[in-house]
């Protein structure tokens, strides 16, 4: 494997594409990068309009999808976790492409601060007072202009970023089933109160060029490299065309909707500090049995198929030994994880296991 410039970040435009399209760059560059193939890699992207959802949600739980069907809007699955969001040409997407030797760190917290005070220096660099907000936001006077986030593959790291240049909040509330449970802990009146964009700073809506020099700029001065324009690689392009046939179809998008059982689904909502997660249990009373588990939420696990593993090898499992399994099932398995542990999926399915026990006490 031929060794990586550690000096020199690529700079790719893939311009403005299809969510499906989109995603497919981000499994693809992600892998190439992983196997030794890709540069580090600063890629400025743009969406059509589209609602995404992180790889652990369900769908209709997160996304209005009657609206987006009647309006046009795609809806897609990302590769990584987190939350549903609406983008559309109105944003500017940037992603880099790092490994660990690269940062000098693992520690997410630590890359997260480096790379959004990198970014925030960015735009202040336009003419806008934008600040870090742990643990991944980027604000200006306390509104938000940019949300961030990262997931590592092996020693690669993808973090994703989002630049507000003319966005309106109105439209994403009109796509995003947004749950109150998610919006308690914050004193706003409204969302719109919560999010600026560079458009409204500047009175005008900036050149789109200058915004990513501005970006591209700071990320180099931060780490110390030097910056390439440059195309995809034949490997790359291969890949994404591989990673476009499995994405651009309905059995990835929908893939964590909602199992189907013969018996009633009860439902709660935890809130941990990895973020918010919904669990939904099948119990059969008289057995004692837990016979259908369900996990959505906008959290960070690593690899991906943890959650659907954990989902499989908890059914049919006695209730009474939910927690026990739980913990063996992760202490036979290497998983990152962003600020969850066991005990938030024990606490999770717990809060529904009790929620189906006093309906059966009720009856």
């Amino acid at each position: 494997m031929p060794e990586r410039n550690q000096n020199q970040l690529r700079i790719l435009d893939t311009g403005l594409r299809r969510a499906a399209e989109n995603m497919a760059f981000n499994r693809s560059l992600l892998e190439c990068h992983q196997d030794g193939v890709s540069p580090h890699t600063l890629r400025f992207l743009q969406f059509e309009p589209c609602a995404l959802v992180g790889f652990h949600q369900n769908i209709d739980q997160e996304i209005s999808t009657e609206y987006c069907r009647e309006n046009g809007i795609a809806i897609q699955r990302r590769i990584t976790g987190g939350g549903a969001i609406y983008f559309d040409s109105t944003q500017l997407g940037w992603e880099l492409y790092l490994d660990k030797r690269f940062l000098g760190t693992a520690d997410m917290g630590q890359i997260a601060a480096r790379i959004c005070n990198a970014a925030a220096a960015g735009m202040r660099s336009l003419g806008v007072d934008a600040q870090f907000r742990p643990r991944n936001d980027i604000e200006v006077e306390g509104r938000k202009i940019s949300g961030t986030g990262g997931a590592f593959d092996g020693e690669s790291i993808l973090y994703q970023g989002t630049l507000l240049i003319e966005f309106d909040v109105e439209d994403m509330l009109r796509i995003l089933r947004i749950p109150a449970e998610k919006l308690s802990n914050k004193a706003i009146e409204s969302a719109r109160d919560r999010v600026v964009n560079l458009a409204t700073l500047l009175g005008e809506r900036p050149d789109l060029q200058v915004v990513k020099d501005a970006i591209a700029r700071a990320f180099a001065e931060e780490f110390g490299v030097t910056t390439e324009p440059g195309g995809l690689l034949p490997e790359e392009q291969r890949a994404f065309e591989e990673a476009l046939a499995d994405i651009d179809s309905d059995e990835w998008v929908y893939q964590r909707n909602r199992p189907a059982t013969d018996a009633p689904m009860f439902e709660a909502i935890y809130k941990s500090d990895g973020g918010l997660m919904r669990a939904g249990v099948a119990v059969d009373p008289e057995r004692g049995r837990l016979k259908q588990l369900w996990l959505t939420g906008d959290v960070f696990v690593k690899p991906v198929r943890t959650i659907a593993d954990l989902e499989a090898a908890l059914r049919d499992t006695p209730v009474a030994e939910m927690e026990d399994r739980v913990r063996a099932f992760f202490a036979e398995r290497e998983v990152e994880m962003l600020q969850l542990s066991p005990d938030d999926f024990i606490a999770a399915i717990r809060a529904a296991l009790d929620m189906a026990e006093a309906e059966e006490a009720a009856e």
